[in-house]
């Protein structure tokens, strides 16, 4: 049995138009620096995991979700050095605003075939094929 802290945090998977995947990068001075992830967050003390989300995305990229436009997806579970990562992945095909990256991220919509191009952090990469096979 371990000892390590379980730590919360959502992330989604914003589908375009083109069925292109919304993944930016982590950026410098940040733990996993340069990797590539979905958006999202650490959960508030008594937030909801979609009400997070609903933040993260405001806070992250300038965009409106409704909860509606939510879909639970996979999750993953995932153990580092000092925690343990548990994190829901949803999906989301309708937002309203211009995603823009307004914590100075690099972002990148790509295709589903192209995902695993990019680097990731150990605990994102089971999640795409899930993905992988919902949008392909």
């Amino acid at each position: 049995m371990s000892d390590l802290k379980l730590t919360l945090v959502v992330a989604c998977a914003l589908v375009d138009t083109d069925n292109r995947v919304l993944l930016a990068q982590r950026p410098p001075g940040k733990a996993l620096a340069g990797l590539w992830e979905f958006p999202g967050g650490k959960l508030e003390p008594g937030e909801r995991p979609e009400a997070s989300l609903i933040r993260e995305l405001d806070e992250e990229l300038g965009i409106t979700v409704r909860e509606a436009c939510l879909a639970p997806l996979t999750f993953a579970s995932h153990a580092y050095e000092t925690f343990h990562l548990l994190m829901p992945l949803y999906i989301c095909r309708r937002w309203e605003g211009v995603v823009t990256a307004r914590e100075g991220q690099q972002l990148a919509w790509v295709r589903p075939n192209k995902l695993r191009d990019y680097p990731m952090p150990p605990a994102d990469i089971p999640l795409l094929p899930h993905l992988i096979d919902l949008l392909l």
